[in-house]
């Protein structure tokens, strides 16, 4: 974090039940008047999948929602270039990222200033790719159209639900979803892009310069937030290690033993995960479930997801087998915690298995 002069961030290790670690470091802006502490709220970006898949298949399991639904039974207006193409895509592949369409379809319309309604018109002009269930293509606006299959399913909202469901029974009281509740916490991460790298006269051992990183404080930027199951959460790390610990299975009322293996349940492959910098020494296969990435790194299954938007990255992961996750949020766009991320998880041979 140090030698790419991160703002600020914060990490949290979770083993059998409890946060076993939890380090901040740096400030929420350059300003640097004032620390990131355990409360602080970061941005989740993508990390808002593993909630809104969550909630879904809990409805589903509930069977007020019905994973084999079109999406077009609650979005009505969606539609594609081929005739009878979009009312095959299914509850189910938009979980799972296999709806067939091409990868992050108009996502560069959410920096526009474009209502969902008027996004979603445009769908018309897409053929897809491949049927449904038979070609991996991640998205972020077709994923965000679960909140009208789950708002149009009961009488409660998204973030009602979430809130009820998840958050207060899990006593994740620094988490919330969207725009306004963000702006409104005094206790925010600022996001943070890369300026500028300069060389320094300072040398590491191999006598190569050192480089310093320039980062520039930026406002936060609502379009992301328009997709709320997709990247519409906020929480400290704190709340995402109780996340953490309930996935492991260790708050059975609030996430069952069936839920969580209907969530990590290996769905359409991801050969191009199988490249990640930092990760591809050690992956020899990578999945997509229903909101979570399944891992086989090195030895152990690792369920597993990040996040990116704007001035902010995040990463979560843990190991049923192991009993153990780890997360890390911090407020500047920069690869190292993909870096840090893998270097955790490749120590896991140093870890016991719990009795």
């Amino acid at each position: 974090m140090e030698k790419y002069n991160i703002p600020g961030g914060a990490y949290a290790i979770v083993k059998n039940n409890e946060i076993v670690s939890l380090e901040t470091f740096g400030h929420t802006d350059k300003s640097k008047l004032q620390k990131i502490n355990s409360n602080t709220v970061f941005r989740l970006a993508s990390v808002s999948k593993t909630f809104a898949s969550t909630i879904t298949t809990m409805l589903t399991q509930e069977q007020v929602l019905n994973l084999s639904d079109p999406i077009t039974k609650y979005v009505p207006n969606f539609s594609l270039a081929k005739e009878g193409a979009a009312e095959k895509i299914q509850l189910k592949h938009i979980l799972s990222h296999s709806s067939g369409l091409m990868p992050n379809a108009y996502d560069n319309l959410l920096h526009e200033n474009w209502s969902m309604d008027k996004i979603i018109g445009r769908f018309d002009r897409i053929t897809p790719i491949c049927q449904p269930e038979k070609c991996y293509g991640y998205q972020n606006i077709t994923f965000g159209l679960l909140q009208p299959a789950i708002e149009t399913s009961q009488d409660k909202s998204y973030s009602t639900l979430l809130t009820e469901r998840l958050f207060s029974p899990l006593k994740m009281n620094d988490t919330s979803i969207g725009f306004n509740a963000f702006q409104q916490n005094l206790n925010t991460a600022k996001p943070h892009v890369l300026r500028k790298v300069i060389s320094t006269n300072k040398k590491d051992k191999r006598g190569k310069h050192l480089k310093q990183y320039i980062w520039r404080t930026v406002e936060v930027e609502p379009d992301f937030y328009k997709v709320a199951p997709s990247a519409g959460i906020n929480s400290s790390i704190s709340d995402i290690g109780k996340w953490l610990i309930a996935n492991l299975g260790h708050n059975p009322d609030v996430l069952s033993p069936a839920l969580l293996r209907e969530l990590t349940t290996p769905r359409i492959k991801t050969k191009r995960n199988m490249r990640r910098k930092y990760w591809r020494e050690h992956l020899t296969d990578a999945h997509y479930g229903y909101g979570w990435r399944i891992y086989q790194f090195d030895k152990q299954k690792i369920i597993y997801h990040s996040g990116w938007v704007e001035g902010f990255r995040a990463d979560i992961g843990y190991s049923p087998e192991l009993d153990i996750g780890f997360a890390i949020l911090i407020n500047a766009e920069a690869n190292v915690i993909s870096q840090i991320s893998s270097e955790f998880w490749s120590q896991t041979d140093k870890f016991s298995s719990p009795k």
